[in-house]
């Protein structure tokens, strides 16, 4: 029975793994199926190297704007850190998140590389916790503004989700989160049922959490911060994509990646597919042939930046290698 009761969830995860991997290869496939494969080939071939450069250095601002954003919420926990060490843990976690199927193992990095400093696990983690939430909610007000102009511009049939929930979404998340940061007493009653599970751990944990969600109150410069770098990544994010719009001479406006970027962003989350792969093409091609443009341009668009964001994310292998050594 404990053999069985171990393999099961070993089980459980393989399959949905394997699942996932069903899916992005079957989305592919059909979009694939949809294009001339040679022709996406010689536009790849055929990219500008300095714009390609260009993305490279924008998405390594991009990760230098979201380490900064994870400082200043470290600092107002009073949890000092190198901010070069913290650029290459984010490195390191933009590596597992990359090359593994799930983006858990990049929060584990780092909450790992920050619990040492911050002498605590749990502060660590509720960190990070923080900066995650945080920067969703950035995420998905761009996403909403996005998805409200495009209906004003092209209509609601160029939108693979409405505006309305975009925004329900943003406002339930901000009436979430800012009672738990100015009443974190009040948090803490609510997951008091959770002590079942083990009353002396749980308790400690909520203790924990409590009490640095207070600090924040204590400190909301830091949260205002947080959430304005959010929304600078989000248009660093943006400002990439056009690297690679202009690289690949494709005629797409900055109007419509400031719709569908954050978008497939959002959309990718879904936990159905292997690190967004082929969801994060079928999200493009959606929006771009109810706008007019090409579904090569979608494919190839989504693929490119997938592959400059995979290759920037290997200088966090080299950061991880150099640290083992």
């Amino acid at each position: 029975m404990p053999a069985e009761t171990t393999a099961n969830p070993s089980s459980r995860r393989f399959l949905m793994t394997a699942a996932k991997v069903v899916v992005s290869l079957l989305l592919l496939a059909f979009l694939f199926s949809r294009v001339d494969i040679t022709h996406l080939w010689a536009s790849a071939r055929h990219a500008s190297l300095p714009w390609l450069a260009a993305a490279l250095v924008l998405w390594t601002m991009n990760v230098a704007a979201a380490t900064w954003r994870w400082d200043l919420l470290l600092k107002a926990q009073d949890v000092q850190m190198p901010r070069r060490r913290l650029f290459g843990s984010f490195l390191v976690a933009n590596f597992f998140n990359n090359f593994l199927p799930s983006n858990i193992g990049g929060d584990v990095i780092r909450i790992r590389d920050t619990a040492p400093a911050a002498q605590s696990t749990t502060l660590a983690a509720t960190v990070v916790l923080v900066d995650r939430g945080l920067g969703l909610m950035g995420l998905v007000l761009i996403a909403a503004m996005g998805a409200s102009m495009a209906v004003s511009l092209h209509g609601q049939g160029v939108l693979p989700i409405w505006p309305s929930w975009l925004w329900l979404g943003f406002f339930v998340s901000a009436a979430v989160a800012i009672p738990a940061m100015y009443a974190p007493d009040a948090l803490g009653r609510v997951l008091k049922p959770l002590t079942f599970l083990h009353p002396v751990w749980v308790e400690k944990q909520i203790q924990h959490l409590t009490a640095t969600l207070a600090r924040f109150r204590e400190k909301p410069s830091s949260l205002i911060g947080c959430f304005g770098g959010a929304v600078l990544v989000q248009a660093l994010i943006v400002a990439f994509y056009l690297s690679v719009v202009y690289a690949l001479d494709m005629p797409v406006k900055v109007s419509d990646l400031a719709v569908i970027v954050p978008l497939s962003l959002i959309v990718q989350m879904l936990p159905v597919s292997v690190n967004g792969f082929g969801v994060r093409e079928a999200t493009f091609s959606f929006y771009f042939t109810r706008v007019g443009l090409p579904i090569e341009s979608a494919v190839l668009l989504s693929l490119v930046a997938a592959g400059i964001t995979m290759l920037h994310s290997l200088s966090g292998a080299a950061v991880y290698v150099t640290r083992k050594r």
